[in-house]
């Protein structure tokens, strides 16, 4: 971070971090400044358990994995993780799809799989994981139209899969929900799967680096501007901010958001992705869009990750796992 950068940080005016969340905070600035590298960019990718303990704490909860290649952008093959309740047979589930974070730049799709139990996998549904391909190796749109591509086979190998083709919702968190929210605006645009409905947490969805929330989450809190910078780098290049940018890479972008599924969006008021959060939902009512935005006060970007147990991220993870019962639970037919 440059002295201009420190300087903006210790005087611009910005949300104060929740007491209990900021005690993260503290211990995370007590190991020193980080500034990321491409030279760390494979640590980062990197799983931080065997496969074979995965798999052994999956089916501790009663769950099975298996792994299979399907075609992503050009052909190439791309892995899907398909995880679902151990034995599971009758009528076909309703499928989740999910997209890991890290700046389209590292991360894993088996990891942080034990974020998902409070709020989905207590429902029997089929959980997807796609292990799109990572920038800045495979930039834009290698990343989007890898989740396109396996978002596509899902659905046609519904059958195979137990899944109802009918029920697919997406879900991605920061990296992974910008490309979960484009990889909708791509099955629009081309008559694709039909999506039932999308999570988005925290999503990353804006090149411009222009909104009020960058500039105040800078060198502080976590996912600063000065990372998202670094991100949309390796994703776009020198494109980035500019005029040759799809919607599908950057989907604040987008002006029509019409025809797109029921969203849930949540950010923390605290966080670097806040305004673009609340635009794009603004976007989407605008455009006669079922939304729900919860903007939590005080939390930082990963919150319900990094600090599960905090008061504040079970209230967010409950406001999650009632919007997915309600959108699992069928409606009574109108009299």
């Amino acid at each position: 971070m440059t002295t201009t950068a420190s300087a903006m940080a210790e005087t611009i005016a910005r949300p104060p971090f929740d007491p209990e969340l900021a005690t993260f905070l503290t211990a995370m600035q007590q190991r020193g400044p980080f500034e990321l590298t491409t030279e760390m960019l494979p640590r980062m990718r990197a799983l931080e358990i065997s496969e074979a303990q995965l798999d052994e704490n999956l089916r501790a909860r009663g769950l099975q994995r298996r792994t299979v290649s399907v075609p992503g952008h050009l052909g190439d093959p791309i892995d899907l993780a398909v995880i679902q309740r151990a034995g599971r047979t009758g009528e076909p589930a309703a499928c989740f799809y999910t997209i890991h974070g890290g700046g389209m730049m590292f991360g894993h799709y088996l990891g942080n799989l034990d974020s998902y139990d409070d709020w989905l996998l207590t429902h029997d549904v089929v959980l997807i994981s796609v292990d799109y391909r990572l920038a800045p190796e495979h930039p834009d749109p290698y990343p989007v139209e890898d989740c396109y591509a396996g978002l596509a086979w899902t659905a046609s190998h519904a059958d195979t899969l137990g899944i109802d083709p009918e029920r697919i919702v997406l879900v991605g968190q920061s990296a992974g929900g910008g490309l979960a929210a484009g990889t909708a605006l791509l099955a629009r645009d081309r008559n694709g799967p039909a999506i039932m409905s999308q999570i988005l947490v925290s999503p990353m969805l804006d090149d411009s680096d222009s909104t009020i929330s960058t500039q105040q989450i800078d060198g502080v809190g976590v996912a600063d501007r000065a990372l998202t910078r670094f991100a949309w780098n390796a994703y776009l290049g020198d494109r980035r901010g500019g005029g040759d940018v799809s919607v599908f890479a950057a989907p604040a972008r987008a002006d029509d958001l019409s025809g797109l599924p029921p969203t849930y969006l949540d950010c923390g008021s605290a966080e670097v992705f806040r305004d673009e959060t609340v635009a794009y939902a603004s976007k989407l009512w605008a455009a006669g869009v079922h939304a729900e935005l919860h903007v939590w006060p005080g939390a930082f970007h990963g919150f319900t990750t990094m600090m599960p147990h905090a008061t504040l991220s079970r209230t967010a993870t409950a406001a999650l796992a009632d919007w997915t019962t309600r959108i699992l639970t069928p409606r009574p037919a109108a009299g």
